[in-house]
C-alpha cells in the first residue's frame, strides 16, 4: 500500500467514526502532514477530544490526554527529577509530554507557566528541566483545545505564544442529518459497551514521514509563493492595498504565517492528489493560519469586525499572481 492510501484509509477511519466534522478532520490530518500543532475552539460537545483520541488509534504512536486546570504545574507536563536513597542521586522521571499525540485538553484554564511549558516543548521539541534538555519524539503533535463560552476562571493564550500553534480551528455544531447519524454511532457503542476501534491498518511513522517528505517535494512555482508572501505583506501593509484594511488591522502576521501557508497548502494540495500547489490551495488553509496571527484595532472591534471578515477582504484585494 503506497502513502497516499495509507493516508486515505485513515481519513476514511475518522470520517466514520468523528460524524459531521469534516473540516475539523481534514485540518487534523494537515496538521500531522505539515508536521504543526493545533489549536482548535468550539463550545462543548463537538468532538474535539474524541477527533484526538481517534486520530491516535490510527497512527503508529502513543497518546496521552492532559486536562489543563488551575491548580496544574509545569512539572506536572514535564516530569521532574526525583531523588533515589539508594543511589544517592536524581533521576528524571519523564512526564505526559514525551508522548508521540499529546491533547491538551481546555489549554486556557492553565496558569501562564504551564502554558509556556507546553509551548516551550511544542516549539524547540525538547524540554530542560535541572539543567538538562531532553529532546521529544521525532513525531511529536499537540492539540490544543479551548472552550468560547466560558471565560470565568481562565487564561488567555498571549498573542506571541497563540504563534506556535500552526493552526486554529474553530468548530461549529453538525446539521441535522449529522446529528441523526450521532444518535445512531452513540447507540451502536452502547450496545458494544467500548468507544474504542481501529483501523484495517495502522498508519506506521515510517509512512507518515515518508509523506511529510513528499509533500515538501511537491511543485509550487515562483508566482505561488509570491502569493503566499504577498499575502502576509498585506496583513503588515495593508495601505497600499485597501484604506479601510488598515482601519481594522493593528499588527500584521508573522514570518512563521508564512512558512506555515506554504506547509498547510502543500498538505491540502498532497491531500487532493495533487502533485503542485495551487493558490487555491493557500486560500483553503489562509483562515485557519491566519486568523489567530492578526490583532485587530480597536476600530475594528468596536465595529464587531471579526478576524475571518478581515481574512476575506484580503483574499479579495490580494492579486493572484
Amino acid at each position: 500500500m503506497d502513502v497516499r492510501s495509507s493516508i486515505q484509509n485513515l481519513r476514511s477511519f475518522l470520517e466514520q467514526r468523528i460524524i459531521g466534522q469534516h473540516e475539523l478532520i481534514e485540518k487534523i490530518l494537515i496538521a500531522l502532514l505539515a508536521d504543526g500543532h493545533l489549536l482548535v475552539e468550539g463550545a462543548p460537545g463537538l468532538a474535539k477530544t474524541r477527533a484526538i483520541k481517534e486520530l491516535a488509534q490510527g497512527v503508529e504512536g502513543d497518546f496521552h490526554r492532559i486536562q489543563f486546570t488551575p491548580d496544574l504545574l509545569p512539572a506536572d507536563l514535564t516530569g521532574t527529577d526525583i531523588f533515589r536513597p539508594q543511589t544517592g542521586t536524581f533521576e528524571f522521571q519523564q512526564g505526559p509530554i514525551f508522548h508521540n499525540l499529546i491533547l491538551a485538553d481546555e489549554i486556557n484554564r492553565a496558569p501562564a507557566k504551564v502554558q509556556s511549558a507546553l509551548l516551550e516543548a511544542m516549539a524547540e521539541r525538547q524540554i530542560t528541566v535541572g539543567g538538562h534538555s531532553y529532546p521529544l519524539a521525532p513525531l511529536f503533535m499537540v492539540m490544543a483545545t479551548q472552550n468560547p463560552i466560558e471565560q470565568e476562571g481562565t487564561y488567555p493564550l498571549p498573542e506571541a505564544q497563540l504563534d506556535r500553534f500552526l493552526m486554529h480551528v474553530l468548530v461549529d455544531y453538525p446539521d441535522a442529518a449529522a446529528e441523526s447519524e450521532i444518535l445512531r454511532l452513540t447507540r451502536q457503542e452502547a450496545h458494544q459497551k467500548t468507544t474504542e476501534s481501529k483501523p484495517a491498518s495502522e498508519l506506521t511513522q515510517e509512512a507518515l514521514f515518508k509523506a511529510r517528505d513528499e509533500i515538501l517535494d511537491l511543485h509550487m512555482v515562483e508566482e505561488v509563493e509570491q502569493y503566499i508572501v504577498q499575502l502576509v505583506m498585506a496583513t503588515r501593509d495593508p495601505k497600499p492595498y485597501d484604506k479601510q484594511l488598515a482601519r481594522w488591522i493593528d499588527y500584521g502576521a508573522s514570518p512563521r504565517a508564512t512558512i506555515s501557508l506554504d506547509r498547510c497548502a502543500r498538505a491540502h494540495a498532497w491531500l487532493q492528489g495533487k502533485d503542485f500547489v495551487t493558490p487555491e490551495n493557500v486560500q483553503q488553509v489562509a483562515y485557519d493560519v491566519l486568523r489567530h496571527r492578526i490583532l485587530l484595532t480597536y476600530e475594528a472591534e468596536a465595529e464587531g469586525i471579526s478576524p475571518d471578515e478581515v481574512i476575506k477582504k484580503l483574499l479579495e484585494i490580494v492579486p493572484v499572481v
